[in-house]
């Protein structure tokens, strides 16, 4: 596994636009998340994960909790320890998700809710199948009483959530003490 040598930005020694963003986080949320020090190499990807986070939460029509759960779905598929690990955090605290289901996420098993387990299983879907859902997979969503333009939503929540998936493994990003009460760790590998 490719781990780059590039570790976590000092806000002084980032980019300009990359400081800006940091600056931004620091005020709105009280920290600077790790994930960010280590983004902030690109100020692209960087200003382009903001962006997309940010339309997703505000634009999706899901709930907070919808929102996590489809974030938390992307990362675990996507083994990535620090948003398995913060989004188990946020959806515990600021969002009411129950921690059956989290832990249900987290440990790939189904959803007891009806409508999250639907939500989880089509964001899996759409991850496994790279786009290409079925006529049955798009109707079992829709008639979980989801619409057929946040198929497309979940389609940005997987492009946000690669962006930063991949660069916390490329960048080996520790997790924040604010989220290490939730670290979690992929089940191992076998071996091919």
């Amino acid at each position: 596994m490719y781990t780059s040598p590039l570790g976590l930005v000092e806000v002084e020694d980032a980019p300009d636009e990359s400081k800006r963003l940091l600056e931004s986080a620091r005020q709105k949320i009280g920290m600077i998340p790790n994930m960010y020090r280590g983004m902030a190499h690109s100020p692209g990807l960087f200003a382009t994960y903001v962006d997309g986070y940010n339309r997703f939460r505000a634009q999706s029509g899901f709930t907070p909790a919808e929102q996590e759960v489809v974030f938390l779905t992307i990362s675990r598929h996507n083994e990535c320890t620090y948003c398995v690990a913060a989004h188990s955090t946020l959806a515990d605290t600021a969002s009411n998700v129950p921690t059956a289901v989290t832990d249900a996420i987290r440990d790939d098993r189904p959803i007891d809710d009806p409508r999250l387990g639907a939500l989880s299983v089509f964001t899996q879907v759409l991850l496994e199948t790279g786009g290409h859902p079925s006529v049955s997979d798009a109707e079992s969503f829709v008639g979980a009483g989801y619409t057929h333009g946040q198929v497309l939503e979940i389609v940005l929540a997987i492009a946000v959530k690669t962006l930063s998936n991949y660069t916390n493994h490329m960048v080996g990003t520790p997790v924040d003490a604010a989220f290490a009460g939730r670290a979690w760790q992929p089940a191992a590998r076998v071996a091919g």
